[in-house]
């Protein structure tokens, strides 16, 4: 199993500076690319200072300019807001830039906030509508002289400008929990990206059900890879772990505050919760961010994730954004680099 890292620019506070955010963010990259980590991962996110990604292409660039081994992911970018011929001609200059080292994850989007903004009306049912019809788009748009009469769009025959590097072009992911959604991705002989969020690994295990489901109902396609996506924290001992579980809920706390969409929102920073809200969430603990997430010291890293290996994860990405400092994560990252890897060679 491969070791990925998944990383934002994270801001739940307007004293945190941005350019010192990104800096720290690209030490991250740095620190998992000399690592030996298989690869990076970026999404996008549009007004929310809770995850600030606007565009994972822009970011992926710069980084292959700091990075020499790592492969490069969008994890993801929001079909909804692309247009087929735009996704394909900006996928394929990455891939271009960054010397074939792109992977291409395309999801449907998760925030109505962002719906509100960048496509009032649109539901989750019209994304995933969109999701579907891109994907065989872009794919066709890198072979060339494709024309698209589509639900959502419609363009008469066009080339993807430039081609990709890679060919017939760069991976392509597709964020997948219903099982329609990885009957699509492996059916359209796209790699699969998951992730049990807030659940324990019950969850992880009916992931990978669905994704084996979807590959028994399509024989004729080559299996395709399977990446499970999973906040960890590797402590130094019981008590950091304990502490790490306490910034890992709060973060949660957030994330869902967002996705419930409810909360006041001013300068791209939701309204803070306050440790009483924390406290009385109906579903999200410290004690259960610590049964459920990769928390703990090395060896009990391990043996969480040799179940992931053997359940037939190809690649473990590692969320890090969590709400705590550049210096816990910095640590954190190095542990795992140093004292979990290994025991995956």
């Amino acid at each position: 199993m491969k070791f990925s890292l998944f990383i934002h620019m994270e801001r739940v506070s307007a004293q945190d500076d941005q350019k010192r955010l990104y800096d720290e963010m690209i030490e991250l990259c740095h620190i998992a690319d000399e690592g030996g980590m298989h690869a990076i991962w970026t999404g996008e996110h549009h007004g929310m200072n809770f995850t600030i990604a606007p565009n994972p292409l822009l970011n992926l660039v710069d980084i292959a300019r700091r990075t020499s081994r790592v492969r490069l992911g969008t994890g993801t970018v929001i079909a909804p807001f692309w247009h087929p011929i735009r996704l394909a001609g900006e996928a394929a200059m990455a891939d271009i830039i960054t010397d074939g080292r792109l992977e291409l994850g395309i999801a449907r989007g998760a925030y109505s906030y962002e719906y509100e903004r960048l496509m009032p009306g649109l539901d989750a049912w019209g994304a995933g509508g969109r999701l579907r019809e891109l994907v065989p788009a872009i794919k066709a748009l890198w072979q060339g002289d494709y024309a698209h009469q589509g639900e959502y769009w419609q363009f008469p025959s066009t080339t993807a400008s430039p081609k990709p590097l890679q060919q017939p072009g760069p991976p392509i992911w597709v964020a997948a929990r219903d099982p329609s959604s990885h009957d699509f991705a492996v059916a359209n002989g796209c790699n699969v990206q998951v992730t049990p969020l807030h659940m324990g690994d019950e969850e992880v295990v009916s992931l990978m059900a669905r994704f084996n489901a979807a590959c028994a109902a399509h024989p004729q396609v080559p299996r395709p890879k399977i990446m499970v996506l999973r906040h960890a924290y590797v402590a130094d001992s019981e008590a950091d772990a304990d502490r790490a579980a306490d910034e890992i809920n709060r973060f949660y706390c957030y994330f869902g505050a967002w996705f419930k969409n409810e909360r006041p929102v001013s300068q791209g920073l939701i309204e803070t919760l306050s440790d009483a809200e924390i406290a009385a969430h109906p579903f999200y603990s410290a004690q259960a961010m610590r049964r459920n997430q990769i928390i703990g010291q090395a060896s009990e890293v391990i043996e969480r994730l040799k179940t992931y290996e053997a359940l037939g994860y190809d690649e473990f990405s590692f969320w890090i954004d969590t709400g705590m400092s550049f210096e816990r994560k910095k640590a954190s990252l190095e542990r795992l680099i140093r004292d979990v890897m290994p025991a995956f060679v």
